[in-house]
């Protein structure tokens, strides 16, 4: 214990903490300043072991900086929020959940989130460096028969892994008849939450939203289970770069369309031909004639990573595209990135070259994810 203690760092006084804070400190994680707060990067174990338990076994993530709010006004909070997005959210049936993206009026992206309906009331969760932006655009946008209340005061836990079910299961009766993409409400600690069958890492798993108050009591109620491990910022992000599933502020932004970043799945056939979201002209235009680049997977050759920003070439030397995000991936034990490349090299298998630290090295395109989804669908 002493030791676990000794590798925390002394906290910042001009960041957030989220309700987990003390928590973390307990388990001796390393605290970092990541979108205004301070969270735990890693735990004793590191970086590595927690992204491999998260694979074999089961890992709760402190999520609680993202944004959680609700949008009000049923069928007219619908509409209003379709007007921003070009997900299907009037279809949206009640307990379902549909992922997104705020697009801006040249097709990019402002920000990604999760839309679920909660039986009347739209449930949202966007990202947390963007949270005041989004919230603020959201309601300048809604009419008079719409509200956007905002829930600052509930935390946001992430149990991922092919054990999750089990770990739940055994504390919140039924949450295993979960599908993926569905939310319902259930009782845990002691108290009501609300709890999906989503994440961010590729595997099975579970988001749980919960007052602040029941927020620690709900995490070492699960973390006493003998298949739960604590993780942090190092290994999500390791675990969403194998799943192939984009970062925003690296992979996607204000720049960079839906259909660029491979995310077409997210934009429902109605939407694609009606529009009437901002950006809806390119995005058309996008779907019928392609686009002049696309974000792929990039296995770079010999051990050393490609970060975000390396330079991307073709076999000539000629400048195609750049990284976006790049690390090691500890379930294919090498190195892994995402990036744009021109459309002429985005098909699978094209060689290409990585400026990294003033050298060429080798690398191919693959087609993403590079570890396989296993989502929960019944």
């Amino acid at each position: 214990a002493d030791g676990r203690r000794r590798m925390s760092n002394p906290p910042s006084e001009n960041l957030k903490k989220t309700p987990l804070n003390g928590l973390h400190r307990e388990l001796g994680a390393k605290m970092v300043p990541f979108a205004g707060y301070e969270m735990p990067v890693r735990f004793e174990g590191g970086i590595i072991a927690e992204h491999l338990h998260t694979r074999s076994h089961a890992a709760l993530f402190d999520v609680s900086h993202m944004g959680q709010a609700e949008l009000s006004g049923g069928d007219e909070a619908r509409a209003a929020l379709e007007g921003l997005v070009p997900a299907d959210i009037k279809s949206l049936a009640p307990g379902r959940m549909r992922y997104t993206q705020l697009t801006n009026e040249a097709g990019g992206i402002l920000d990604d989130l999760m839309v679920t309906n909660r039986g009347g009331d739209l449930f949202l969760i966007v990202n947390a460096a963007c949270k005041k932006a989004d919230f603020a655009y959201i309601e300048s946008a809604i009419g008079p028969g719409c509200s956007l209340e905002l829930l600052p005061e509930r935390a946001l836990m992430a149990l991922q892994g092919p054990a999750a079910a089990a770990v739940l299961g055994r504390h919140a009766n039924g949450v295993g008849k979960l599908q993926f993409m569905e939310m319902g409400e259930f009782d845990l600690a002691g108290g009501k939450v609300m709890i999906s069958r989503s994440g961010y890492t590729g595997e099975d798993g579970f988001e749980i939203s919960a007052p602040d108050e029941s927020a620690t009591r709900v995490a070492a109620l699960l973390l006493a289970e003998p298949e739960a491990a604590p993780a942090g910022l190092g290994a999500r992000d390791s675990l969403r770069l194998e799943a192939g599933l984009c970062l925003y502020g690296n992979d996607i932004d204000e720049t960079t369309t839906p259909v660029e970043a491979g995310l077409s799945f997210s934009i429902a056939k109605r939407r694609r031909s009606e529009g009437g979201f901002p950006g809806d002209s390119v995005i058309q235009v996008q779907f019928e004639t392609g686009t002049a680049r696309r974000l792929v997977g990039i296995l770079p050759a010999g051990p050393a990573p490609a970060r975000a920003g390396t330079p991307i070439s073709d076999m000539n030397g000629k400048p195609i595209g750049k990284i976006t995000s790049g690390g090691f991936a500890p379930s294919i034990d090498g190195p892994a990135a995402m990036g744009y490349v021109d459309i002429d090299h985005a098909g699978a298998g094209t060689e290409v070259q990585l400026t990294l630290r003033g050298k060429m090295v080798g690398g191919r395109t693959q087609k993403l994810p590079f570890v396989t989804h296993r989502y929960f669908r019944g």
